[in-house]
């Protein structure tokens, strides 16, 4: 008999896949206060069994209740996965639909070396993937951003770049630890428009600016005390990140701070976990990006004329390297 701890990791994509398809259609949002098979299908556009079948595997995995044939949210789908809730996280967990369609490609990823069918943002123009991916960064950003400014002192800073900077989640972290403090998100137009909305909710609109650019080629401006790279070297090769470095150093004035926030493997390259799984969703998911070793990144930061490399241990899924300009 095949053991569980064998057959149970490789089954749990049934139960992901149940999943995602209750938030493809939005099942927990037409479940509402209470609902039966027909009524959910009638809102999601479904036939009828088939939603019946979907739901009661939801019940199963312990998201939804049933009773009588009608199914009712549990508290963690209500909170959660139904439109109205303050801590709704739709748009964010749909951004693993996106995961499960590269990962699905992985075998052939690994025969090849590359990816099968990667396209850089900057060539996206549609909100179905863009939307939900920045969500997604948004939710894990907003929680760890106090975090990193207060892991900085922010007493040195008054004008900070922020690249590739997303939804604008540590630049609004910034400008709210420091009334004095500055600060420019650099990114795409696609994803300049949804930081201008985070930053208005803010009410930040005059002290956290956005400037569109490609942090792949374009140069980054000058005379920023502190330049934030955060989840952006694992979307790029080694060579890209020495490239990148090397601008970074020339955009910050003297004695100028570049602080990178991204997974760091050790040095086998087999921990943490999550990095090195990590480093697979970067073979699947772009042309040539990964996750690297502390030596790796102090190697690059050293060659593009960086000094004071050091790492600050943040405990989570991400760490800090940090490296300092020289005054002169």
């Amino acid at each position: 008999m095949i053991p569980d701890e064998l057959t149970r990791p490789i089954r749990a994509f049934q139960e992901s896949r149940v999943l995602l398809t209750a938030l493809e259609l939005d099942v927990f949002t037409a479940v509402g206060d209470g609902a039966t098979a027909a009524v959910v299908a009638a809102r999601c556009g479904a036939e009828t069994r088939a939603t019946e079948r979907l739901l009661n595997a939801v019940v199963a995995l312990g998201l939804l209740h049933k009773h009588e044939g009608v199914f009712d949210n549990a508290p963690l789908a209500k909170r959660f996965l139904a439109a109205g809730s303050p801590d709704d996280a739709r748009a964010a967990l749909r951004h693993n639909v996106s995961l499960w369609r590269t990962w699905s490609t992985l075998t052939e990823a690994v025969r090849l070396g590359h990816a099968i069918a990667h396209e850089e943002m900057s060539a996206r123009s549609d909100d179905e993937w863009t939307e939900p991916f920045i969500a997604a960064m948004h939710r894990n950003a907003k929680e760890r951003a106090p975090q990193v400014v207060s892991a900085l002192s922010t007493e040195t800073i008054a004008r900070v770049l922020d690249v590739g900077g997303g939804s604008g989640a540590y630049s609004i972290a910034f400008a709210q630890a420091d009334l004095h403090l500055r600060a420019e998100i650099f990114d795409l137009a696609t994803v300049v428009s949804i930081a201008e909305r985070h930053i208005q909710a803010a009410g930040l609109a005059g002290r956290v600016t956005t400037r569109v650019g490609d942090l792949r080629r374009d140069q980054l401006g000058s005379d920023y005390d502190l330049a934030l790279l955060s989840s952006i070297c694992h979307m790029l090769s080694p060579d890209e990140n020495r490239d990148l470095f090397a601008r970074v150093l020339r955009a910050l004035a003297p004695s100028g701070r570049v602080v990178i926030s991204d997974f760091i493997l050790e040095p086998d390259g087999t921990a943490p976990r999550h990095a090195a799984l990590f480093a697979l969703n970067m073979l699947v998911g772009t042309s040539a990006g990964s996750t690297y070793t502390e030596a790796e990144y102090a190697d690059w930061l050293s060659h593009a004329g960086f000094a004071d490399m050091r790492r600050i241990r943040l405990g989570g899924t991400a760490d800090l390297m940090l490296g300092r300009k020289p005054s002169a």
